[in-house]
């Protein structure tokens, strides 16, 4: 059996994995950073560390382990503690556990165990697919210095042979009035005439244009048959989601998992109940759901000491 491949399997969904009689291989979150002069950009990922302090079973990773390898969770628990007994042999020589895409657990001079986490794997899933790249470094300023040297160098110059000369306009000018002076009142009194024509033009469209915009201002804001008020029902509240669920046990039969829950709940736990039939065809039994990872773990552990020691966390 390879027991790296099952915690390796369950480090994706979540973030504690206890090993019974060995330790725990915890899971922290770190965001996007960016390091070194050469900008080493990496994506959101996972951190693995492990506290060998952690020892009690949560039943997680045996269950995890009796529906993968189809055998009962007696069994699983017999075959992981004899995987454990081979580590502890390996430590004590001073050898080392190497936990695939997991990790390395060594003994130092101080024969404490030292935990050196793989980083080939990436558990966080809302990275998948995301690599580290490295991004040039930009030159921007240097790029802009050499621009401004250049443009000291080759100054814009306006040649004189592109400066047009108007001075024949003044010219023009004296001409047109002196040819209507020569040309007679005619030529003037149509121009004086085409000109007055045109301005009573402009003022009449302007006129009109002013009268179609006010029609159109009181055809939008002026309604004469009165609107009824429609209601709109709104919704008060959002069902606040549950995803940690204290597992009491899970059953293959329906019937049996009501009646655990009705055992439940004359013991006092008001809050059992029965979660939707999973994907390896067993129905869930739980004492409670809960919002927060710690508020979970706190009643886990108060359950483990005072009612049932395989009571275990699942996150959905």
């Amino acid at each position: 059996m390879l027991l790296e491949k099952h915690i390796s399997d369950l480090l994706y969904r979540y973030q504690c994995v206890t090993v019974p009689g060995f330790g725990a291989f915890l899971t922290e979150t770190v965001s996007a950073h960016v390091t070194g002069s050469a900008s080493s950009f990496f994506p959101p990922k996972k951190v693995i560390s492990f506290n060998a302090n952690v020892k009690n079973n949560d039943g997680l990773l045996a269950n995890h382990v009796a529906l993968q390898e189809k055998m009962s969770y007696e069994l699983a628990v017999v075959k992981i503690s004899e995987i454990v007994n081979e580590w502890m042999y390996l430590l004590q020589n001073r050898n080392r556990v190497v936990v695939k895409n997991v990790g390395e657990i060594s003994v130092n001079n101080e024969m404490n165990w030292v935990f050196e986490p793989a980083n080939t794997v990436n558990y966080l899933t809302d990275s998948f697919g995301l690599s580290s790249f490295i991004s040039p470094e930009i030159t921007r300023e240097v790029l802009k210095k050499e621009v401004e040297a250049l443009e000291e160098k080759a100054p814009i110059i306006f040649t004189p042979e592109r400066k047009k000369d108007y001075s024949y306009l003044k010219y023009a000018a004296v001409f047109v009035v002196m040819f209507g002076a020569i040309g007679g009142g005619g030529f003037g009194y149509k121009m004086y005439n085409d000109q007055q024509i045109e301005t009573k033009t402009l003022a009449v469209q302007k006129n009109v244009q002013e009268k179609v915009q006010q029609q159109i201002q009181e055809a939008t804001f002026l309604i004469s048959t009165p609107v009824n008020a429609v209601e709109l029902t709104v919704a008060t509240s959002v069902e606040e989601k549950m995803p940690y669920h204290l597992i009491a046990g899970a059953y293959r039969s329906e019937e049996n998992a009501i009646k655990a829950i009705a055992e439940l709940k004359s013991e006092g736990f008001e809050s059992a109940k029965m979660l939707p039939l999973n994907k390896h065809n067993l129905f869930p039994v739980v004492y409670a759901s809960y919002k927060t990872l710690e508020e979970a773990q706190v009643e886990r552990k108060n359950i483990q000491k005072t009612h049932n020691a395989e009571a275990w966390l699942m996150i959905e």
